[in-house]
């Protein structure tokens, strides 16, 4: 029984794949074979650097031995090719956008770098926006954000791990970091992991997030930003990226509860505008968690803390409404999440429009019916507004998936409720580790060479170390 070529070996794992091309080319007395398909290569780069070469009135007829030996010393065509090891290589070349080229006569593959996917233009960033500073985002491209990226730090010491996750999707993924600055447990860590996913396919990055936690948490453990320079900026503070193909966002590790607080355009302004729009934040960060627990605690068990005309108003806003202050709140609170959740899946031009006049219409309706008083509504609606200040956009749903146990707190044990709701919380906060980097430094532990640039920003003169939990370079250069 003869054995098959690796040609033959080659097409029958491509079986049924009819926009598969296999192109034969005469030289001298071997056939080569070029092996692709069209919809995932770029035809320019193939017309002109490898087909042109090929065709008999264009190539040197100068004998065999000619073009072997131009093949073997890396010569004979203009673009970069390599050697396939087998069969199976080359057929995963092929289905990864390469051009392979089979040679019978020596029964050999090599493959060419002509991959083209479809992709969109480099745009603007949609949920990280800021007034001054850089616009562009992330594609779904990875070559292209590794451009992005490159041009933000251009130094030789920016080091790209590359890993395959997927036994099917066979998905890229580059590790980013800066030789030197991150520490090494967390390189190791990231390492072991990426290399012991085992899936058929990832197609988003949330995938490799949830193979990353180790610890039974709702909190981000990894930073997630479509922003080049975001990035740019964390890695050189000593952390590390994770770039995945097909996905515009990038994470970031280590992190910690106020990292996720910052905005990149913190350091796009005055150090005293930053550091008031950090504490607007972080103040309002605080209300979207606590304040309609807050409300229906004092209201309910509590009225004697409020002054006497504020009481009086709040009760008589509430003298006709059938429900109780927690079922009040309850039902405003979910109401506005279901808008919040509709804004977001209807069409783009109106989804704006129905979330800010349902809500106004629909809370005029609610106090003129005497459903629910308009504090409620106002407690409601600055919750809701706080909740949008938060820069992470998974750190401030798990805010406002916190104000549901806390109201339950609240409006059925009152201040004592909501203290030792808050002291679980922080507990768990305190005891939660992002490789290695304690979730609330540095207030725990307390590190207060790094509080200049945590509740406040100071001028960039000042911040001359990087973080201790970031970091096992300490000295940064300014």
């Amino acid at each position: 029984m003869m054995k098959a070529s690796g040609l033959e070996l080659l097409l029958k794992q491509l079986t049924e794949s009819p926009e598969l091309i296999c192109k034969p080319f005469p030289i001298h007395d071997c056939i080569c074979s070029l092996i692709f398909i069209p919809s995932i290569v770029d035809h320019a780069l193939l017309q002109q650097n490898v087909i042109h070469f090929l065709q008999p009135d264009d190539r040197k007829d100068d004998g065999w031995d000619v073009f072997h030996s131009a093949l073997e010393r890396g010569v004979a065509f203009p673009i970069v090719y390599r050697a396939a090891s087998d069969a199976n290589e080359a057929a995963d070349m092929i289905v990864r956008g390469k051009a392979v080229l089979y040679i019978d006569r020596m029964d050999v593959f090599y493959y060419f770098e002509t991959t083209q996917y479809q992709k969109r233009t480099i745009s603007e960033s949609q949920n990280e926006l800021v007034i001054t500073g850089p616009q562009e985002a992330f594609i779904e491209d990875i070559h292209s954000n590794t451009s992005l990226l490159r041009h933000k730090i251009r130094h030789p010491k920016l080091k790209l791990k590359e890993y395959l996750i997927g036994d099917y999707s066979r998905t890229i993924v580059y590790v980013v970091y800066i030789e030197g600055l991150p520490k090494k447990e967390v390189l190791q860590q990231i390492d072991e992991k990426l290399r012991s996913i085992s899936v058929d396919g990832v197609f988003g990055i949330n995938y490799l997030v949830e193979q990353f936690k180790d610890q039974p948490t709702p909190f981000p453990l990894f930073q997630n930003t479509e922003r080049p320079d975001a990035l740019a900026a964390s890695i050189l503070e000593g952390r590390v990226g994770v770039m995945m193909d097909g996905v515009p966002n990038t994470l970031i590790a280590p992190v910690t509860m106020f990292s996720l607080l910052q905005s990149p355009e913190d350091f796009y302004q005055s150090p005293f505008a930053a550091s008031w729009i950090r504490f607007v934040r972080f103040t309002f960060s605080l209300l979207s968690v606590f304040l309609p627990s807050l409300y229906v605690a004092v209201t309910t068990f509590h009225p004697q803390v409020l002054p006497s005309h504020l009481l009086l108003t709040i009760a008589s806003a509430r003298e006709n409404i059938p429900f109780s202050a927690l079922v009040e709140a309850l039902l405003m609170e979910l109401t506005f999440e279901a808008l919040r959740e509709a804004s977001m899946r209807i069409p783009k031009p109106v989804g704006q429009t129905v979330s800010i006049i349902g809500g106004i219409v629909i809370g005029q309706a609610a106090v003129q019916a005497g459903i629910v008083s308009a504090p409620m509504v106002i407690v409601v609606s600055i919750t809701g507004v706080a909740s949008y200040l938060i820069p992470h956009l998974e750190l401030g749903l798990i805010f406002r998936l916190l104000r549901f146990p806390f109201l339950l707190l609240g409006g059925t044990m009152g201040l004592i409720g909501i203290f030792a709701g808050a002291f679980v919380l922080y507990g768990h906060l305190v005891s939660l580790r992002s490789f290695g980097a304690p979730y609330l430094q540095p207030a725990a532990p307390l590190v207060w060479s790094d509080w200049r640039d945590t509740f406040v920003r100071m001028s960039l003169p000042w911040l001359n170390k990087r973080s201790s939990a970031f970091s096992r370079n300490r000295q940064r250069g300014r």
